[in-house]
């Protein structure tokens, strides 16, 4: 099974990045959290700092667009290309009002017709690899049975499938009756991504779809960052390692932000799912969310650590 990290804005930029492969080495691919295509202003200082090779390079990157126009999207692939890339991922999954309100994301899923165009502009002037990874539709399941003919169209290199429709963001269960429709009727490798939290959710997941062998994970990464590693080799998550991990991200987190406030906001937001790995964790996510200094949240990460065991 090939494991990918899927991207999650605002968390999985590359100091996240580099210090899970550093410590847990399990993940074939990263995915980086979208780049908004842009002819105009070219990139962000951020997204070039992020995708950037030189801040990536014991791992393999895989760099996210965001667009729903064509032009951009080429114009952006040619500069990502010179930066040594040789595989691009467009996003069709964002469910955000904001990205859904300008018909991209899962919102471009709705405009079947100028979904179809687009596809067919970039994949006519492609110079890279370009995958996909994409939500079942924006109001109904049903209406993949119409995106798989289009996808069906063209040379995907990967169609990553995360089962929910936008309106259900990450509630409700995903659709595994669509997927496995998705799985038959796809003319492009598939891989699955969706509510992979434990060792149990992956047997499980296996069992049913056997012929599946690349994995997308997410929230389940950010909660247990072993994850991966223990269902290939069955090594769990250990205090000691997770306890260097959180020191690394937060120590080059503290060298490149300015401010303790924006250090906590980082911090405070990978918390939101790690400190589900710890017994007995709710008052200690109160502290660390109440943190207001880094002496405060080095005293609740102290205290959480020295007190609590992983489950």
């Amino acid at each position: 099974m090939k494991f990918y990290f899927a991207p999650m804005e605002g968390l999985t930029g590359y100091i996240y990045r580099n210090a899970h492969n550093a410590f847990f080495n399990s993940i074939d691919k990263y995915f980086s959290p979208f780049i908004i295509a842009n002819q105009i202003d070219g990139f962000k200082t951020r997204d070039l700092k992020d995708i950037s090779p030189e801040n990536n390079q014991e791992l393999v990157l895989i760099p996210q667009v965001l667009t729903n126009n064509a032009k951009d999207f080429i114009y952006t692939s040619k500069k990502i290309k010179s930066m040594g890339y040789t595989e691009i991922n467009l996003n069709l999954g964002c469910p955000s009002g904001t990205v859904v309100s300008k018909n991209r994301g899962s919102g471009f899923l709705a405009k079947k017709e100028e979904l179809d165009v687009f596809l067919e502009e970039i994949f006519s002037q492609a110079i890279t690899k370009i995958s996909i990874k994409t939500r079942i539709g924006k109001d109904q399941p049903e209406e993949f049975y119409d995106l798989i003919r289009i996808f069906n169209k063209y040379p995907i290199n990967e169609l990553i499938i995360h089962p929910r429709i936008q309106k259900d963001f990450y509630k409700n269960k995903p659709n595994m009756k669509i997927f496995r429709d998705a799985l038959a009727e796809s003319k492009n490798p598939v891989c699955y991504n969706g509510d992979i939290f434990t060792a149990k959710d992956y047997k499980e997941f296996c069992n049913d779809f056997p012929g599946v062998d690349t994995l997308m994970l997410g929230r389940g990464l950010l909660m247990n960052p072993a994850l991966a590693g223990y269902v290939k080799n069955g090594r769990k998550l250990e205090k000691s390692l997770l306890k260097k991990f959180h020191d690394k991200v937060y120590n080059d987190y503290k060298d490149i932000l300015s401010g303790e406030r924006n250090v906590l906001f980082k911090m405070k937001e990978l918390w939101f799912y790690m400190i589900n790995v710890f017994t007995d964790n709710e008052k200690y996510a109160k502290k660390i969310k109440k943190s207001q200094r880094l002496s405060d949240y080095d005293e609740a990460i102290s205290r959480l650590f020295e007190e609590q065991e992983i489950v």
